[in-house]
């Protein structure tokens, strides 16, 4: 079911602005434009891309970066 974008805000407690830059960037996939409005699948998962490799971690020793 299609819902507006400020009602998926609401729903994940997330701010419609920054919903709705997402959007408008492609990085919400069933997001879509009906004339003036932006409407996406309720079910649409809130995208998570964190680094999780683990790869960053211990970095600063590695390449000689000390906070001071």
């Amino acid at each position: 079911m299609l819902i507006s974008l400020i009602e998926y805000a609401e729903r994940l407690g997330k701010h419609p602005a920054t919903v709705r830059k997402m959007a408008a960037a492609g990085r919400l996939e069933t997001a879509r434009k009906i004339g003036r409005n932006w409407v996406i699948e309720d079910a649409e998962p809130w995208p998570d891309n964190r680094l999780k490799s683990g790869k960053y971690v211990g970095w600063r020793e590695r390449y000689g970066h000390h906070d001071e």
